[in-house]
Order: C-alpha cells, then structure tokens, then sequence
C-alpha cells in the first residue's frame, strides 16, 4: 500500500542563520534560480505554530525563499526566529540529521569548482560499491554548516544494471 495520490517530491525546506547568506550561496555558487519570498508571519496570540510546525509557540518565521535547483528541485528556505533555537546543524550521525545531494556530470570539475569557491569539501570524492558501484560522490558545507553531497554517476549505478543481483 503506498500513499494515496502521491507522485512525487515537491520542495525540500530547510532553516538557515541568515537569508541573504543562503541567497547568495544557493543563487551565486550552487547556481539556484531565485523564485520569490514570504512572510513574515507572526502568531502572537496562539499556539498555531507549535499546533501546525512543531516550533515552540512564540516562533516567528521572518521570511522564506523558494529557490529552483537544477530546472527541477525547489528549496523552500526559512529564516525563523525562536526562543529555543538550535544554532547548530545537526550532523548525520544525529537524529534528524540530513544532506542535500546535487548531481553533477563532471564530479572532479565540480568538486574543483567548489574549491575555487572557498567552499569547505570534506574530504576527496568516494567511490561507492556494490549496488552502488559506478558513481562517486563527496560531502561539502554550505556556510551555515548544512550538509550538501555532491554524486555524480554518468555510466550508471550497478543496481540498475541488474536489480536482481542486490535483492
């Protein structure tokens, strides 16, 4: 049984520190088209973002940025302000712990490319095996700390080569 009447991702959201950094950084090195902006939006007198966000209830969400990646994903990007808030990312090894991953034709370009940027890579480019095997990829941070991933597989993954040899 699956989802009733899904077919498939819509955005991914994320918060960050400070908008115009992430702006600049998803628009100017990722090369993310800019859409347009919300908000603010304020619930003083209610608990209607801890109801329908999860966020404590005097959460305020100055604004937020959508933003097209690659002719296709759609990053809704926050900037809240809350009086509990975590300032540090988690790492994916912590509950709730994610990665954006980007796919790249040319992975060693990118990857140079990112340098050149002043962006952090964590580490040199992996290559993965069995059901895997065929694409590399490499982690890199967005200024706030959030975990991007680049891959890049262009002969294919041996997964879809022959499923039936990773069931």
């Amino acid at each position: 049984m699956a989802l009733p009447g899904m077919t498939g991702v819509d955005h991914i959201g994320f918060t960050v520190p400070d908008l115009e950094e992430a702006r600049a950084f998803l628009v100017d090195v990722l090369g993310c088209e800019y859409l347009y902006s919300l908000g603010p939006f304020v619930h003083e007198d209610s608990d209607w973002m801890a109801e329908h966000l999860n966020c404590h209830p005097r959460t305020v969400m100055r604004r937020n940025s959508f933003f097209r990646c690659g002719g296709q994903a759609i990053f809704e990007v926050f900037h809240y302000e809350a009086p509990d808030q975590n300032p540090v990312p988690p790492r994916n090894s912590d509950v709730g712990g994610h990665h954006v991953a980007l796919y790249v034709d040319d992975l060693d370009s990118a990857v140079a490319y990112l340098h050149e940027q002043g962006v952090r890579v964590l580490g040199e480019p992996t290559a993965s095996r069995g059901a895997h095997e065929g694409q590399r990829w490499v982690y890199f941070l967005a200024p706030w700390g959030m975990q991007f991933e680049l891959v890049s597989y262009p002969d294919g993954k041996a997964y879809f080569r022959d499923p039936e040899a990773f069931a």
